[in-house]
């Protein structure tokens, strides 16, 4: 049922340093919705993808 389309998932602290964010932001954005997160146990994990397209869409144009 391993589905290899899926791609990796990180954990909430690999989330959080590679957005320079704290863990608790990246809770508060699991916990919102804005960013998925599967539950496992005690513990989120998170789509590797699902991050690259939260900051996508985060980005925008100072100029």
């Amino acid at each position: 049922m391993l589905n290899e389309n899926k791609g990796k998932f990180v954990t909430v602290a690999e989330v959080a340093e590679a957005m320079r964010v704290s863990k608790m932001t990246v809770y508060r954005l699991v916990h919102s919705g804005t960013l998925p997160a599967v539950r496992v146990g005690r513990s989120f994990r998170v789509p590797e993808q699902a991050v690259n397209d939260y900051l996508e869409r985060s980005v925008y144009d100072v100029g």
